[in-house]
C-alpha cells in the first residue's frame, strides 16, 4: 500500500481566513500601541500637531528600516554577497526617495499653524534622533562629537551611538570588496585609482561598480534629503534658532556639503 505523503511542515497547521483566529492585522501590527502613541502637548490642542506628530514618528520607523538594510548590506559586501547587498541598496534608495517626498507632506502645514504650538517643542528637537545618526555613523560620516552635544539621551542611545561609532561602516565593506577582487585599497589614491579600474573594465568587475555606483546614489539621496529639508525649515520658521539651541537653518545649511563617500565623487573628475 503506498502512503499519502504528508503536507509540508509550513503548510500543516496554517489556517487562512477568520476561522483560522490566530492573529488579526491590528494585533500584528501592535495598532493598539502604535496609533496610542500621538499625544499631543498643545492646550488648546493644535490642528497640525498631529500631523507633525505623525511626520516624524513615520520618519523614525523608515529610519529603523534603514539601519536594518544597511547593516544588511554591509555585512552581504564583507561576505562577498554582492548581489544580494546591491538588491539591498536598491530598497535603501526607494526609502530614502519617500523621505523626501515626506516633506511635502510636512510643508501642507503654514508657518502661522506651526507657531500655534511649536514653544511647546522646547528642547526636542530633530538633531537629537538617535537613529537618524546612526544612520550617518554607519554610512560612513562618524562624528564622536555628537555624543557630547546630545542631551538627554538615556544609557541606552549613548551605548548604541558608541557601538556604531566602533562598527565597520558601508566604505569599510566597500574596501573589503576591494580587496576581495585583489584591486589596491591602501590609500586614498590607490582606492580611486581602483574604482577607476573597475569603471573602465566593467566587464570584469561589473559587480564591483554596481556597488560603487548604489554608494553613491545613497550619499546624492541622503545630501537631496538634507537640502530639502532646510529649506521646509527656512519656509516654516526662517531664520529662527532651532528648538533644540540650534543655529536652525543655518547648522542645516552648514550640512549640505558633507559626502559620505568624497573618493567616489573624486573619481568623476579621473575618468
Amino acid at each position: 500500500m503506498t502512503e499519502t505523503p504528508s503536507a509540508p511542515p509550513d503548510e500543516r497547521f496554517v489556517s487562512f481566513g477568520e476561522q483560522g483566529a490566530q492573529l488579526t492585522y491590528g494585533s500584528y501590527l501592535r495598532l493598539p500601541t502604535l496609533l496610542d502613541a500621538q499625544h499631543l502637548e498643545s492646550d488648546p490642542p493644535a490642528h497640525d500637531e498631529l500631523l507633525f506628530i505623525t511626520i516624524h514618528q513615520v520618519y523614525e520607523l523608515w529610519f529603523k528600516q534603514l539601519l536594518h538594510e544597511v547593516t544588511a548590506a554591509r555585512e552581504a559586501m564583507t561576505g562577498g554577497e554582492l548581489w544580494w547587498a546591491q538588491h539591498l541598496l536598491a530598497r535603501v534608495h526607494v526609502i530614502e526617495r519617500t523621505l523626501v517626498q515626506q516633506v511635502d507632506v510636512l510643508e501642507t502645514m503654514t508657518p502661522q499653524d506651526f507657531l500655534e504650538f511649536r514653544q511647546r517643542l522646547a528642547p526636542a528637537s530633530g538633531f537629537q534622533s538617535v537613529q537618524f545618526r546612526e544612520l550617518e555613523f554607519l554610512s560612513g560620516a562618524k562624528d564622536p562629537a555628537y555624543l557630547d552635544r546630545f542631551r538627554g539621551l538615556t544609557d541606552t542611545e549613548q551605548q548604541r551611538l558608541r557601538r556604531r561609532l566602533d562598527e565597520p561602516t558601508l566604505w569599510d565593506a566597500f574596501l573589503d570588496v576591494l580587496r576581495a577582487h585583489d584591486l589596491p585599497a591602501g590609500t586614498d589614491a590607490e582606492v580611486v585609482e581602483s574604482v577607476r579600474t573597475t569603471a573602465h573594465d566593467r566587464s570584469s568587475y561589473a559587480a564591483v561598480w554596481a556597488l560603487a555606483e548604489a554608494l553613491l546614489q545613497h550619499d546624492e539621496l541622503a545630501a537631496s534629503w538634507r537640502a530639502r529639508h532646510v529649506v521646509m525649515v527656512e519656509r516654516m520658521i526662517g531664520g529662527k534658532s532651532g528648538t533644540g539651541g540650534s543655529s536652525g537653518s543655518a547648522y542645516l545649511r552648514g550640512r549640505l556639503a558633507l559626502q559620505y563617500y568624497p573618493l567616489l565623487w573624486d573619481v568623476r573628475s579621473r575618468l
